[in-house]
């Protein structure tokens, strides 16, 4: 039905309606985003660390984030007068 997706659970795949699948897809990219920024933040403490035991200077520009989709938009807003 064309109300209805195919949502595939490991190797079952079942049944559930578009909204829920929607929804749980949402849900689990936003978890995976989380995740991944908590990452990020953590690989950077343990370079700086890994740096300052080897007697490094510190990684210039290693601190920087990435442009958000939004920012990346309104950049290309611009760029496109």
């Amino acid at each position: 039905p064309a109300e209805k997706a195919m949502v595939c659970f490991g190797s079952m795949f079942i049944e559930l309606p578009k909204d829920k699948t929607r929804e749980m897809l949402r849900q689990d990219q936003e978890e995976l985003d989380e995740e991944i920024n908590n990452l990020r933040k953590e690989l950077r403490v343990k370079v700086n660390r890994l740096y300052e035991a080897q007697g490094k200077p510190e990684l210039k520009g290693f601190n920087l984030n990435p442009m958000s989709a939004e920012e990346m938009k309104l950049i290309n807003r611009i760029l496109e007068g």
